[in-house]
């Protein structure tokens, strides 16, 4: 690999939240895994230290902010602000999932907007980049004032959706937010669109209005970029099997996947659901075979080796 002389040599440790995706990446770009210490007092509280020397390095710190995202969270920061004591060169914070991503903004009265909150704390811990993937709301990008390199993973999704070879596809976005996303990839695999017309009741519940759109006779495929509880991509299976849908497929790039959502998987009609592994995914398919776990580590450390040498990562992009 080209060296980056201005930031030194190319380093990658993770933290607890996603070991397994780190290896993945050092695995495509041909080098170890950092070593740290990381662990908890009997208090909870977290202790960290970098067991390499990290001195003039370009350093990236691989850890999603999923469940428990204030634990995963604190950590990166935590280990943020000893890479720069340890006089790291420049810390990219890779966060495939980025939490607290959901309150992006002041849509109710007294509410925070987290996701700002956790770009200033990422900034002042020490983070000079940031790598993450399908924000959920593109506007994140404009919290930070460092770069931020987003990346998509309709690439690894297209290329899963063509396996599968279905007939007769309409490619569904379960609210008017993911009309873009379903689209484009609705175009690229020649496919047609709907939209799932509803209205949010409470916290995590949702009530579906109609489907707008032909889906009658067709197979569909409901795309979303991260499945939770799995309510809201149940009910929009549902209101498609009831508008005369024939087979029910799903895709969606963060598999939060909490409360409920596994057994909603289980006890639906879906053929199968299509992730990725943002977040880890081990557990989780061995509990619902019908999750079928993809990839990204390909195209994160392609991201994370274009940035090191200074080249153009905007063919990512997709």
């Amino acid at each position: 690999m080209t060296a980056n002389f201005s930031y030194g040599e190319l380093k990658i440790f993770s933290g607890r939240a996603h070991p397994a995706l780190a290896q993945e990446i050092c695995d495509y770009l041909d080098l170890p895994v950092g070593q740290l210490t990381v662990y908890n007092f009997s208090d909870g509280e977290n202790y960290c230290q970098i067991d390499e020397n990290v001195r003039g390095a370009d350093v990236f710190v691989v850890q999603p902010t999923g469940a428990p995202v204030n634990e995963h969270m604190m950590e990166l920061l935590i280990l943020l602000d000893a890479f720069r004591r340890s006089s790291a060169a420049r810390l990219t914070a890779v966060m495939p999932y980025f939490g607290y991503a959901r309150q992006d903004k002041k849509d109710k009265p007294r509410v925070p907007i987290a996701a700002k909150l956790m770009a200033d704390l990422l900034t002042a811990a020490g983070a000079d980049r940031i790598l993450t993937m399908d924000l959920h709301a593109a506007q994140i990008q404009g919290f930070f004032n460092i770069p931020v390199d987003h990346l998509f993973a309709a690439p690894v999704l297209l290329d899963a959706i063509r396996k599968l070879e279905i007939e007769d596809l309409v490619i569904v976005s379960p609210d008017v937010g993911g009309v873009a996303r379903a689209r484009a990839i609705g175009k690229r695999l020649d496919a047609a669109l709907a939209i799932i017309d509803k209205r949010r009741m409470g916290k995590n519940e949702t009530e579906v209005l109609h489907v707008v759109g032909e889906v009658e006779g067709k197979n569909v495929l409901i795309l979303d970029d991260i499945v939770d509880t799995a309510g809201t991509l149940l009910q929009a299976e549902e209101a498609l099997r009831a508008q005369g849908a024939r087979k029910t497929y799903a895709a969606a790039v963060h598999p939060v996947l909490s409360g409920p959502a596994l057994e909603r998987i289980e006890a639906s009609h879906l053929e199968t659901l299509l992730v990725t592994n943002t977040l880890p995914l081990d557990a989780v398919v061995a509990r619902c075979p019908r999750i079928r776990p993809l990839t990204i580590a390909p195209l994160l450390g392609e991201a994370i080796r274009r940035i090191h040498e200074g080249a153009s990562v905007s063919s990512l992009f997709v």
